[in-house]
């Protein structure tokens, strides 16, 4: 069995002042991820899971040291790619495991039918069965934002800034390209995230000081309940 790796993360609100400045620096030693478009950025979109009693988003708000999320998500409109993700936070370390899943699949689980799920030979799939029967979990929100993403090696460090968070209004239709969305962050902030593996190496460091801002318990999935 592979040994589950944990990596650091660390996130801050920036404005588009301090998003130059770092991404002005950076592009000098970090490498754009080759999943980038001609715009130097690509789009995700989310479908988050939740219950009820809302259990994700309350573990997230009262933050409650062990947690977990899952998602359905795919980038740049691509329904031929498409991952069901289990993102863990334990200690205020992260994990995420995925498995690949096929849009019949979502649309499937979209609607209820589950059942796929527990007759699949995937650990993942099998475990978010288990927690939709027994936790009640659902297909909850969506989230949309633009992504701008770059790589450093040494650490494995992966710097991103998310632009123009969204979230879809009482719909759970991820394949919807028409779907309305609002805003969830003010525009004029920018997500700036910054995962590594066991250090963060001084240069990456220095290049990532936003004027002594401290970092934040940012949530997208959170900001996105605001409407319900």
């Amino acid at each position: 069995m592979n040994k589950i790796k944990f990596r650091h993360e660390i996130k801050h609100y920036i404005n588009i002042s301090d998003y130059l400045s770092i991404k002005n620096r950076l592009i000098n030693i970090m490498r754009l991820d080759k999943n980038s478009n001609s715009d130097r950025e690509y789009r995700i979109r989310s479908l988050y899971f939740d219950n009820y009693r809302d259990k994700v988003l309350m573990e997230k708000i009262e933050g409650i040291n062990s947690r977990e999320k899952f998602r359905i998500r795919f980038y740049n409109d691509d329904h031929s790619f498409i991952r069901l993700e289990k993102k863990s936070k334990i200690n205020g370390l992260c994990n995420k495991v995925s498995e690949s899943i096929l849009k019949h699949q979502c649309e499937e689980l979209i609607s209820g039918k589950i059942d796929f799920l527990k007759e699949s030979n995937k650990d993942l799939f099998i475990e978010l069965y288990s927690k939709m029967k027994w936790q009640l979990l659902r297909p909850r929100t969506i989230v949309d934002y633009t992504r701008e993403a770059y790589i450093y090696p040494v650490s494995n460090v992966r710097i991103t800034f998310d632009k123009w968070i969204r979230t879809g209004v009482f719909s759970r239709n991820i394949f919807d390209t028409n779907l309305p969305t609002v805003k969830s962050i003010d525009e004029k902030f920018i997500v700036l995230e910054v995962k590594y593996d066991e250090f963060l190496p001084e240069i990456v460091h220095d290049i990532i000081q936003t004027n002594n801002r401290r970092s934040s318990a940012i949530s997208k999935y959170a900001a996105a309940r605001i409407y319900g």
